[in-house]
């Protein structure tokens, strides 16, 4: 059965996964304004699907709520558990998503005490042993990585994801060690297309690192000849990015989109997550004009959806 990753066009672009950023409201915001070729889900833990109680699971499916306008949706999981990342992969099937995404890259300390995010790579059986698992529920399966945990390891590491043949690998061109530190080095980008091609499989190659919008996304493919380009950061208050706007978003097109983020926000995850987490994006959207820091430090003062937006409204 062909998978939506072998129709998507060349090349394509991503929506990376950002915990606490990319949740079910931005998605949907993005959606609405630019969408990309792809969406992942924030990380979201298999072990807490499989066992948390209903409390605790209740809050993580709010990070697997998505809306149809997001499709293709990727669910983005982390374990090192097989059995579990299993039957997490069945419940993302249940629920509806167009493929799994197994995190191999954080570098969060909580993430890998367990074994799993970027510690996979210094466990390649059970990193290959996940990818199995998580191919049981039908869904087509990708990997997120690193190039390495301490150093780059890119000759050894990638032949070993590439030979459970998951469809796609996105590749974060730096090392665990690094964190984002350091510039993003895409030549390892083109190294992995390079090894992914002596080894004959269809994998497609993703890069991801630094990009700002997709003019560099397109140059970023042109230079190392990978399949398509994940961008992060570059979403902080622009969910125009995979709109490809030739001018800049003005101030009020700025203040009305927030005002649409808080809405969804408070409709989606008021009753589950804190308002506090929207605080983030409130810099990202309001700067670069007269009186925006003014208006960003009213923001930051307040605690609910109903001040943030009373203050808005008004600017408007």
């Amino acid at each position: 059965m062909q998978s939506f990753w072998e129709g998507l066009p060349k090349p394509f672009f991503i929506q990376a996964p950002m915990e606490d950023v990319t949740d079910a409201a931005f998605r949907t915001l993005i959606a609405r304004f630019g969408k990309p070729n792809v969406m992942f889900t924030e990380f979201t833990s298999a072990d807490g699907l499989v066992l948390a109680p209903e409390s605790g699971k209740k809050v993580l499916l709010k990070k697997l709520l998505f809306s149809e306008g997001e499709r293709p949706i990727v669910a983005q999981l982390f374990s090192s558990i097989p059995e579990r990342m299993e039957k997490a992969a069945m419940l993302c099937k249940e629920l509806g998503f167009d493929g799994i995404d197994i995190n191999m890259g954080c570098p969060d300390k909580a993430v890998e005490k367990g074994g799993a995010g970027a510690a996979l790579i210094k466990n390649a059986g059970n990193a290959r042993a996940l990818i199995r698992a998580a191919q049981k529920s039908g869904l087509p399966v990708s990997v997120k990585t690193r190039i390495g945990y301490n150093t780059d390891e890119l000759d050894t590491w990638l032949p070993e994801l590439l030979a459970e043949n998951p469809v796609c690998v996105t590749i974060h061109a730096r090392t665990r060690k690094e964190m984002s530190d350091v510039p993003a080095q895409w030549d390892t980008v083109a190294r992995s297309v390079a090894i992914r091609d002596k080894l004959g499989t269809k994998t497609l190659i993703v890069g991801n690192g630094d990009v700002k919008n997709l003019a560099e996304a397109r140059a970023r493919v042109a230079e190392t000849g990978c399949d398509g380009v994940m961008l992060g950061r570059a979403i902080y208050g622009n969910p125009w990015l995979y709109a490809d706007r030739a001018d800049p978003p003005t101030p009020q097109e700025r203040i009305d989109a927030l005002v649409e983020h808080i809405k969804l926000f408070d409709k989606l995850l008021g009753e589950t997550s804190n308002f506090a987490t929207m605080k983030k994006h409130f810099k990202a959207y309001i700067s670069g004009w007269d009186g925006a820091k003014e208006l960003r430090v009213r923001l930051m003062d307040v605690s609910t959806a109903i001040d943030a937006l009373a203050i808005l409204q008004v600017i408007k």
